[in-house]
């Protein structure tokens, strides 16, 4: 796919990222603080993935691809992108258990949530306690 560009999302482009939240992913908070990376097939806004910083570490939170193009590997392009030039060993994730596999290939590992940092742990126990069935994981570099 030659017509995909990922970037680094400028703040002033967060209320582009809210509204695309609130069409596909309506539980995603866009915040001007965070991280934020954009994924555009032909100019397009098709993607999104953000980074919270939560004391010492980030949390990847917030990855959506577009409902219409979904199934074509551009979460797999805009994971790569993050592997490439933003995850360290201090980045973590929460994922959906159906999504397990997918953060995996993109060297993420499951992690008991007792071994989280503390704000991370938290933060987990506060999701799993409103109901949500996530599953703690960590980015590793060296995978």
């Amino acid at each position: 796919m030659n017509n995909v560009i990922i970037t680094q999302l400028d703040p002033v482009k967060v209320p582009l990222v809210k509204r695309f939240y609130k069409e596909h992913y309506p539980t995603g908070k866009a915040n001007k603080s965070e991280l934020i990376y954009s994924l555009l097939l032909d100019n397009e806004l098709c993607g999104v993935v953000r980074f919270r910083t939560i004391e010492d570490n980030r949390l990847l939170t917030g990855m959506a691809i577009s409902k219409q193009h979904r199934g074509k590997q551009l979460g797999s392009l805009l994971m790569d992108y993050c592997v490439k030039h933003t995850l360290t060993a201090s980045d973590y994730c929460f994922a959906y258990a159906h999504l397990t596999n997918f953060y995996s290939r993109h060297k993420f590992m499951q992690v008991d949530p007792k071994d989280l940092p503390n704000g991370l742990r938290v933060l987990y126990e506060r999701y799993s306690n409103s109901g949500k069935d996530l599953i703690p994981m960590h980015y590793q570099q060296n995978c």
